[in-house]
């Protein structure tokens, strides 16, 4: 598989029971690959992975994995607070047919850099699929530095990286000591052109759950050279692109999908759907860039994959 283009974290819609809504999944799943993402990745951060039983996560990686036929690749991700768990998780995505993991380091316990460059380490060499190393220090307080890579560059599998340190500078300092031996992935939707005009692969998104035609077309364009077009468009997502970094980022990005018909408002507890002025605050934001809605170039960069939606 090759980690480039659009990678669109879903979320997990629930029903009001809290049960899976399989229906509305496959709604968001079927307007992503019509807007013509690169890949799927089931039970990141933003796809409440942390309150999904295992059966669950099976079920929507089939369920994914029977939709998407072999159009585009499937990513599962890796979010366990043991290594054990990680591995179980690990042993499931390769039953499963999945085309490769995003992997996060040690949830619940700061490991420290030898601890976390191990746990990468055990999960890799136990499986052949493609790993990408999730850097997120910012939210899980776990830094995987330059010299934690330099170290990892032993696992073949391991060779991509969701750059979420959010300093737009480490895109340079990964290609200067490691050139292309790690694709880099954006992980943050608010510096992602800059990123990809750094020399990114492409772009782990958030907001394109509700948006995903306009993410598509920020990446395709950028990646045309067509700056001045891409940036008219980014400039109006950005206000929508800012609900990606907050902590009720989940509930934020669902309510937006709720206004666009991709979704709906219902999380998993703890979390809540939001009210009050909050949720007329966030409303007043997402409502502000539906009605200013860019329109967007016709052009056969901008790929439509429903032919590969089996």
């Amino acid at each position: 598989m090759e980690w480039k283009g659009i990678f669109p974290a879903l979320t997990t819609p629930f029903t009001k029971y809290d049960e899976l809504d399989l229906p509305m999944f496959e709604k968001n799943l079927q307007a992503q690959v019509d807007a013509g993402v690169h890949g799927i990745i089931i039970g990141g951060s933003l796809g409440e992975a942390s309150t999904l039983t295992a059966s669950e996560k099976e079920e929507l990686i089939r369920l994914t994995l029977k939709k998407v036929g072999t159009g585009i690749p499937v990513i599962l991700n890796i979010a366990e607070a043991s290594t054990k768990d990680a591995l179980l998780q690990t042993a499931l995505a390769k039953l499963c047919n999945v085309h490769g993991l995003m992997l996060l380091p040690p949830m619940r316990y700061k490991a420290d850099d030898r601890e976390t460059v191990e746990y990468f380490k055990t999960v890799a060499n136990s499986t052949d699929l493609p790993i990408m190393i999730y850097n997120n220090p910012v939210d899980y307080k776990i830094e995987v530095t330059l010299d934690m890579f330099e170290e990892l560059a032993e696992c073949k599998n391991i060779t991509a990286v969701k750059e979420s340190t959010r300093d737009v500078s480490n895109v340079t300092r990964m290609k200067n000591r490691f050139g292309d031996r790690y694709k880099i992935l954006c992980g943050v939707d608010t510096i992602a052109m800059e990123e990809l005009l750094l020399g990114a692969d492409g772009w782990v998104a958030g907001l394109v759950n509700a948006f995903p035609n306009e993410t598509v077309a920020v990446y395709e364009l950028a990646r045309l050279g067509k700056i001045e077009e891409a940036a008219a468009i980014y400039r109006w997502f950005m206000p929508l692109l800012e609900l990606d970094i907050h902590p009720k980022l989940v509930q934020y990005i669902k309510l937006a999908q709720a206004q666009t018909g991709l979704g709906t408002e219902y999380v998993r507890a703890p979390r809540l759907v939001l009210e009050g002025e909050e949720r007329k605050r966030i409303l007043k934001i997402i409502n502000d860039g539906i009605a200013s809605r860019p329109s967007l170039p016709h052009n056969a960069a901008i790929k439509n994959k429903s032919a590969a939606y089996a």
